[in-house]
């Protein structure tokens, strides 16, 4: 498409892929939207990122992931520390998701997301170092293992939360994870 106003000092427009160039300002409005964005940038950045506890997005996200989780725990009645107690809730997807978001938060950073171990062993395997029985995940998170090489949980994590984590463990022997470390320990009976 060519110029109407062949005299104007614009340059002569040209038409690529239907798109039409005209060369005029951008408009004030939106002149005026960058310039107060670019503004409000600086506080925004000041108020939320400085360091201060609380104001950022992920102090806001932990602190409601928290509330739910002390909820669904209320909720949560009738947890035996025992094997039963363990079994009851390895069939539970609601429940192994708890135990799962416990084990990420406390445990993955030795035993790797999907519990193919890093420093820790390997969760998924059919061979284990303390356990024998569903009551041993208790047991060692409760007391600890390899001296002091995994730590005793008793203080940190509340009795629900050890046996759902113990039921998330318990569920994840089988999956095979790529990367996984080598089976340590003896080989015992499936549950």
């Amino acid at each position: 498409m060519t110029d109407p106003n062949p005299s104007s000092s614009r340059p002569a427009c040209r038409r690529v892929d239907d798109i039409e160039c005209l060369h005029d300002r951008i408009p004030s409005w939106w002149t005026t939207g960058m310039m107060v964005c670019l503004a409000f940038a600086p506080l925004y950045m000041f108020f939320h990122h400085n360091g201060t506890e609380g104001r950022s997005a992920v102090d806001r996200y932990e602190r409601a992931l928290a509330a739910n989780m002390n909820t669904q725990m209320s909720q949560l009645t009738g947890v035996t520390m025992d094997g039963d107690g363990v079994r009851k809730f390895m069939d539970d997807d609601s429940w192994l998701s708890v135990g799962k978001s416990v084990y990420k938060t406390n445990c993955s950073s030795c035993h790797g997301q999907d519990g193919g171990g890093i420093v820790g062993p390997n969760l998924c395997d059919d061979s284990y170092k303390n356990i024998a029985r569903l009551d041993d995940f208790i047991k060692v998170l409760v007391n600890g293992a390899g001296a002091g090489a995994m730590p005793a949980w008793k203080g940190k994590l509340d009795d629900k939360q050890i046996v759902l984590v113990s039921s998330y463990v318990a569920s994840l022997r089988g999956t095979r994870p790529t990367g996984g470390r080598p089976p340590e320990g003896r080989e015992i009976p499936a549950w």
